[in-house]
Formats: structure tokens, C-alpha cells, sequence
């Protein structure tokens, strides 16, 4: 409760500081980064999935 007090006023010494920077890019960079990562291939293997179900396979028509 006291860091958060700290945090607000601007009280906060440069150690606590560059710690909570680290911790965030940590988080950021092997935590939320990836996920995302993996949510916007995923998604967009999804799509590319249903536009083949509805609309076929790229290449020629099937009759020729």
C-alpha cells in the first residue's frame, strides 16, 4: 500500500522504479506479447479456413 503511495507522489526511488520497468517488460515481452502473437495467426488461419469452406480452394475451376 506504502509503493502505491510512494508511486503517486512521485516518491518512488530509482531502484523500485527500474524494477517494476523490468517486471513489466518481462510480463509484456514472454507474457501478453505471445498470446497476442498466437491469437492473430490463429485467427487469421481461421478465416482463411472458412473463406476456403465457403468459397473453395485457390487454383482452377474443378471442371477444367
Amino acid at each position: 500500500m506504502s509503493e502505491l503511495l510512494q508511486k503517486a507522489s512521485g516518491q518512488s526511488d530509482p531502484r523500485a522504479k527500474r524494477r517494476a520497468e523490468v517486471l513489466a517488460f518481462l510480463i509484456l515481452a514472454f507474457g501478453i506479447w505471445p498470446l497476442v502473437a498466437v491469437g492473430v495467426v490463429g485467427g487469421y488461419g481461421f478465416l482463411v479456413w472458412m473463406f476456403q469452406i465457403v468459397f473453395g480452394p485457390p487454383g482452377p475451376p474443378a471442371g477444367h
